[in-house]
């Protein structure tokens, strides 16, 4: 495969974005981890379906539907949220439904031959253009920019919002703020594993990260170099036993999961018997 590397274009981009990729992902990944925001993050995750649908009737790059879609959704449910006594959880599933109804919609709309929607519903890391790769770049530097400037605020919002609110931190714009980061972040795991799967890549590595430290800086930088790890496997195993990549490369990140869990399982273990 690094031969193939230097030879074929769609394997750089692969690469490429495999690395951008987990730079997001580790960072708004920890964050999600860390204040609970798993179900919200799927939420908007499976709203994309349906920019993707947009895309295609509209016969524009679908990445970009699902963007807006995403940081539509993000929003929507922040400020539904805030302006109502309803559930968070319902609130969540009824975006996540109406997102997967309008892509189908959408989809169904499309003149001629139905578009595949595999790749954007499972991925493939080995489909992803140079466009996507310079779209997942100007994101990532949005996303490193905003957690560099604002990190000790985000730090206090994770330990506690009520806290950070009477030190005069402004929670709502934060929260807004976050959450558009979250959609930026799901937006640039679609071509890698799908709207399907993008929850397992998004929460697993700061899952592991967590097993070994609670400094949040360190989360996200280990959670940032496992995500590269899992992708890179992934890729290669994709790429060699030609299997889909999205599916590979979330096994790959999941079975990992376990073992760092029996390894810290058997630390502690060890630390007990010692004393």
């Amino acid at each position: 495969m690094l031969e193939s590397l230097f030879k074929y274009p769609f394997l750089q981009n692969a690469v490429i974005s495999a690395i951008l990729a987990s730079i997001a992902c580790g960072i708004i990944g920890t964050i999600i981890v860390e204040k609970k925001l798993v179900m919200m993050s799927g939420g908007i995750a499976h709203t994309a379906f349906g920019g993707v649908g947009l895309g295609y009737f509209l016969g524009i790059e679908p990445i970009i539907g699902a963007l807006v879609f995403c940081v539509g959704s993000a929003i929507s449910i922040t400020t539904i949220n805030r302006k109502t006594k309803t559930n968070t959880d319902s609130i969540i599933g009824m975006f996540w439904a109406l997102g997967m109804a309008l892509g189908i919609l959408f989809v169904g709309l499309t003149p001629g031959y139905p578009p595949d929607m595999n790749s954007y519903l499972f991925g493939d890391i080995l489909n992803v253009s140079r466009f996507d790769a310079k779209l997942m770049f100007g994101m990532d530097v949005i996303i490193v920019l905003s957690i560099v400037m604002f990190f000790n605020t985000i730090k206090a919002y994770l330990f506690d919002d009520e806290f950070a609110f009477t030190i005069g931190v402004k929670t709502t714009a934060l929260e807004y703020g976050l959450f558009i980061l979250v959609a930026l972040t799901i937006v640039i795991l679609l071509r890698l594993v799908g709207i399907i799967l993008v929850m397992a890549l998004l929460t697993t590595p700061p899952a592991i990260a967590k097993l070994f430290t609670f400094n949040l800086k360190t989360m996200m930088i280990l959670s940032s170099i496992l995500g590269m790890v899992f992708c890179l496997t992934g890729l290669w195993v994709s790429y060699t036993l030609n299997i889909p990549s999205g599916s590979s490369i979330i096994l790959i990140t999941v079975i990992s999961y376990f073992i760092a869990y029996m390894i810290k399982k058997f630390i502690l273990k060890s630390k007990h018997c010692n004393n």
